[in-house]
């Protein structure tokens, strides 16, 4: 199986370097010098590449990744969008970890205070942003709007990939939802959601 582990974001100076959004709990040991990585292109569901690492550097809290297959602004760019991929067939996977590519496109329910999604369906899973302090779940509002919401189990307290849901119990004023109560499934205040989409990282 593979997993996304970053998603390639701006070239970042003259000599092929790219920013990354980094999906993956261990960037230092996935990016090392020397790793090979397949690649997704932006818009598409087949592994390209690969790219070799050549340099791993952090600047202001951004990954900045070279390859040895690029060595100009131009290629760089033409890599925007782009995922990358880790080969993990020799892995044992995580039960308390969830993926990306299973938490995009679930459906976001208000729950009680128990957790069962028992309000109405509020929007959908986008993406998973994985963030060194906390994982953060991308959510677009049934009204267009985007929020983040924290990973956490007092705010997502049920992830059901089967009924294709997540339930949120968040604290007043989170969601800030303009006409609907973020608390009326219950009197709780707490909530985090996850997404399905393709496989991305979070060891």
């Amino acid at each position: 199986m593979q997993l996304r582990i970053a998603r390639i974001g701006r070239p970042h100076g003259i000599r092929g370097e790219v920013t990354v959004e980094v999906l993956t709990d261990d960037p230092e040991n996935r990016f090392v010098p020397g790793a090979v990585l397949d690649v997704e292109a932006a818009g598409s569901d087949s592994a390209g590449g690969p790219l070799t690492v050549r340099s791993s550097r952090w600047n202001k809290g951004i990954l900045l990744l070279g390859f040895e297959e690029v060595d100009d602004r131009n290629q760089a760019e033409r890599l925007r969008g782009a995922r990358l991929l880790l080969e993990t067939d020799d892995e044992e996977p995580d039960d308390d970890a969830w993926y990306e590519h299973e938490l995009v496109d679930l459906d976001v329910v208000l729950g009680d205070d128990e957790g069962n999604g028992v309000g109405p369906r509020i929007g959908r899973v986008t993406a998973l942003q994985t963030m060194p302090a906390q994982d953060l779940l991308v959510i677009e509002l049934t009204d267009g709007r985007e929020v983040l919401v924290p990973f956490v189990e007092q705010i997502v307290p049920t992830v059901d990939v089967d009924a294709r849901r997540v339930v949120l119990t968040p604290p007043p004023g989170l969601l800030d939802l303009n006409g609907i109560d973020d608390g009326g499934a219950g009197e709780s205040s707490d909530t985090p959601a996850p997404t399905d989409g393709g496989p991305d990282e979070r060891a």
